[in-house]
């Protein structure tokens, strides 16, 4: 039992996802923040919200996501950060989920709102699975080694 907790408190594989995931959230809320029209676009188009909050969403979304990732990083409110950015990447895999359902090829608006990224749902599932797996490790972990606030 002393193992496995010394494996899911490790400080450095902590750091790592924490880098990682959070610099992968930030990334991809640039490209919506600087283009909030066409990433409403992309929003309308997933067919999920009504047509009323969709631009308070496009705008407000991206600054989540950017403040999720800071807060991984730095290792400052760590756990409503990490409950966040589990929350998150859950809301992501229904849209897509439904949208696979319904045999709506979309365009994600994952990283770009070009128009120009297409990559297949099962992809996107798939990845955001993955950063799913390693937010619950976040979860899970009590190291506060190189955490901004120790809280």
């Amino acid at each position: 039992m002393a193992k496995e907790r010394k494996f899911v408190d490790n400080g450095y594989l902590s750091l790592v996802i924490r880098l990682f995931v959070g610099a992968i959230f930030i990334y991809a809320a640039l490209d919506k923040v600087a283009n909030p029209i066409q990433f409403a676009r992309i929003v309308y188009n997933y067919h999920l919200l009504p047509t009323t909050l969709i631009n308070i969403f496009a705008i407000v979304m991206p600054w989540i996501e950017i403040i999720c990732g800071a807060a991984l990083i730095l290792g400052i409110f760590r756990g409503g950060g990490v409950l966040l950015v589990n929350l998150l990447l859950l809301s992501f895999i229904f849209a897509l989920s439904i949208n696979l359902f319904r045999g709506v090829d979309i365009e994600c608006g994952c990283f770009t709102v070009s128009g120009k990224a297409k990559e297949g749902i099962l992809d996107l599932l798939l990845r955001d699975a993955g950063l799913m797996i390693l937010t619950i490790y976040l979860f899970f972990n009590n190291s506060r080694r190189f955490s901004l606030l120790k809280s």
